[in-house]
């Protein structure tokens, strides 16, 4: 299962990588469109899946903090 996930995760940066690179090319309006949404597809399903494979809770802290960092 995790390295299911890590494959995937590795395609998507790689299309990204890839999706990057041919935006630096020359591209008609309609390729750069394309290329543009791909891009935001690939980009947004890696967020997906990285929240997915990688849960992390961050808990805001209950008591207040003065600008040093210590709790009142």
């Amino acid at each position: 299962m995790l390295d299911d996930n890590f494959a995937r995760l590795r395609a998507h940066r790689n299309n990204i990588h890839r999706y990057r690179r041919l935006l630096k090319t020359r591209l008609s309006e309609l390729e750069r469109h394309f290329i543009e949404r791909r891009l935001a597809e690939e980009q947004s399903a890696l967020d997906s899946l990285t929240a997915a494979t990688f849960p992390v809770a961050f808990r805001a802290p209950t008591a207040p903090i003065d600008a040093t960092g210590v709790v009142k």
